[in-house]
């Protein structure tokens, strides 16, 4: 690899419809992301220990309140940094369009189309890389 490349971001897509997962992971890869997407909350954990993801989508069959909890055990379970954001795509807890950062990066979205979530995944992966 050489040193000026600058290798494409890994997210880490927790789905629990394989059809939506499999949606994900392909606009995401059309994006140049490296993506992983997983089922549940053990195959997230497993798979961050594994390779620590840059960012971390999540969309559940639960309501946002239960999302939350998921994700703050797979940051815990898995020993990530807070630094990680973790982007919940929640239906019921938030209004169409709206972002609402409920723990130090750790949001809740509904957005209006994928241009909006893809928007937001660019601006928490540049702020991470940037460090700022």
């Amino acid at each position: 690899m050489n040193f000026n490349e600058v290798r494409p971001s890994l997210i880490l897509v927790i789905e629990d419809v394989e059809e939506t997962r499999i949606g994900i992971e392909q606009l995401l890869n059309a994006d140049q992301y490296r993506v992983v997407a997983v089922q549940g909350e053990d195959q997230a954990v497993l798979q961050s220990l594994l390779a620590p993801p840059d960012l971390i989508l999540m969309s559940l069959g639960v309501d946002g309140v239960q999302q939350i909890a998921i994700a703050q055990r797979v940051r815990e379970r898995a020993r990530l940094s807070d630094a990680i954001p973790i982007v919940i795509f929640c239906v019921t807890t938030v209004d169409e369009g709206a972002e609402v950062e409920v723990a130090p990066s750790l949001y809740l979205t509904r957005p209006d189309n994928f241009d909006q979530l893809r928007g937001l995944l660019t601006r928490l992966l540049r702020t991470r890389l940037l460090g700022c």
